[in-house]
């Protein structure tokens, strides 16, 4: 007897052999977002302080090779000792009028108080003149103060160069003051003041001198007429 039973179900599928055994890999929990905006942040910070100390680094190695390119190390030292006593040995005078120049003639030279003058580093001869001893710029003032004037003649001052003792005078400055016209019964003392500076290159040797035409005309208050120079 023939069977004609037929069923449409497929049998199960065999599973699948392996020679060995299998892991089996379960997966891990994400990373939260706010660990990985710290990481972010350090990694960023770290980069960002690199990139500060090269740049650090590279400015200090510039000016150091351009102070050792100009200054050597072995005259750093002198450097700092020159620029002291440039400082404290720099010339300069400030001379106050002596008040017995009024007794000279008519026409001369200033005579100055010692004892009511500063001076560095500047000779003084004949009690009228300064003696440059260092060569260099220096400005030159002057400051004469007039309590009397003639009717015709203008009050005027001038500073006087001489190159050296041997050599003849010449204008180095000139400066003029009107005292105005005198009123009836004035009792104020009338004054006026020629001040003059300038700057000027001298040579050591040169001497440099106030000269007035008519000294008695002179205020020798010492606050009142003065002459000076320094080294700049």
């Amino acid at each position: 007897m023939i069977n004609t039973y037929h069923t449409s179900v497929a049998p199960p599928p065999v599973p699948p052999r392996h020679s060995g055994s299998q892991t089996l890999l379960i997966p891990g929990p994400h990373p939260s977002p706010s660990h990985s905006k710290t990481l972010i942040r350090f990694l960023v910070g770290v980069a960002v302080l690199h990139l500060l100390l090269s740049v650090g680094g590279f400015i200090y190695l510039y000016h150091y090779e351009k102070t050792e390119r100009f200054y050597p190390a072995e005259g750093k030292a002198s450097l700092l000792t020159s620029v002291k006593q440039e400082t404290s040995y720099r010339a300069l005078a400030h001379l106050g009028v002596d008040r017995n120049t009024a007794k000279t003639p008519k026409s001369g030279y200033l005579q100055w108080d010692m004892s009511n003058s500063a001076r560095k580093n500047i000779n003084y001869s004949y009690s009228s003149w300064l003696t440059v001893l260092q060569a260099g710029d220096y400005y030159v003032y002057s400051r004469v103060t007039f309590s009397k004037s003639h009717s015709v003649s203008p009050l005027f001052s001038r500073v006087m160069l001489k190159k050296s003792e041997k050599k003849e005078e010449e204008i180095l400055m000139k400066a003029y003051c009107n005292l105005g016209s005198p009123t009836e019964n004035q009792s104020e003392p009338r004054q006026c003041t020629a001040t003059q500076g300038r700057v000027v290159t001298l040579e050591e040797g040169n001497q440099l001198g106030v000269w007035i035409e008519n000294l008695s005309y002179v205020d020798y208050d010492g606050t009142a007429t003065a002459f000076g120079m320094y080294r700049l």
